[in-house]
């Protein structure tokens, strides 16, 4: 068979590892995320979207002050949307009652 223009139409396309990471992603939209930061603070809200640089856009977030007593979180800030940079990340973590699948989850750090 000759191809001219592109693969053969009886191949399998390949799924790429970044199509994979996509679609994982993608599932994640609309969950409700905890992200710890490198200053100590915590941001929980909804997962909106990130970018190639790992940048973190959350809806309707709080955040969470670092406390020296680690029981004792106090009142919730209330942000509203958030952006956090991604060299900021230190964790991500899904909160486990916004997932139907339990698939884990790998941050970009």
């Amino acid at each position: 068979m000759i191809e001219e223009n592109g693969p053969s139409v009886h191949e399998q396309p390949e799924v790429s590892s970044s199509s994979q990471a996509r679609q994982k992603l993608e599932g994640l939209l609309n969950k409700n995320m905890r992200i710890r930061m490198t200053d100590g603070r915590t941001l929980v809200g909804l997962f909106l979207c990130t970018d190639r640089d790992c940048n973190v856009i959350l809806g309707s977030a709080q955040e969470f002050l670092k406390s020296s007593d680690t029981f004792s979180q106090g009142e919730p800030r209330v942000l509203g949307l958030a952006m956090i940079p991604g060299h900021h990340v230190v964790s991500i973590e899904v909160e486990a009652d916004s997932l139907e699948d339990a698939d884990g989850f790998g941050a970009c750090h």
